[in-house]
């Protein structure tokens, strides 16, 4: 998963996932580091205007609202249901609905000078 890391927003998001991914499937790439601009470019999104969220699984990647929608899925209940509620909405209007935020996220909930380190018991999840 390739997310902001100097975004407070995304690093929330990422704190989130590594307490309730009990399974431990996912694995993080900060869109600012090497391995993050590659998975980018790799997906055909620009590492230097990073709007989206980027969920890849093998070789299938999906971005935005589909993306989180994965995530959810993945995590198990009670968060699937979460997933399956948003795919109710139609892909139009919830995608436009992230890149508003995704477009506003450091004015709304700030930015950092720097991604932000995991905890040592987390670092080998990161790419």
């Amino acid at each position: 998963m390739v997310f902001d890391g100097v975004c407070v927003l995304c690093n929330g998001w990422v704190r989130f996932l590594l307490r309730h991914d009990r399974r431990r499937r996912f694995r993080f790439a900060a869109m600012q580091s090497e391995t993050g601009r590659a998975l980018l470019s790799a997906h055909g999104l620009d590492p230097d205007d990073p709007a989206s969220f980027l969920l890849v699984d093998g070789d299938a990647a999906s971005t935005d609202t589909q993306a989180i929608a994965g995530v959810l899925a993945a995590l198990g209940l009670p968060w699937s249901i979460a997933a399956f509620a948003l795919r109710l909405t139609p892909p139009r209007l919830r995608d436009a609905a992230y890149r508003h935020l995704a477009r506003n996220r450091y004015r709304w909930f700030g930015r950092r000078d720097a991604c932000v380190l995991p905890p040592p018991s987390e670092r080998a999840r990161f790419l």
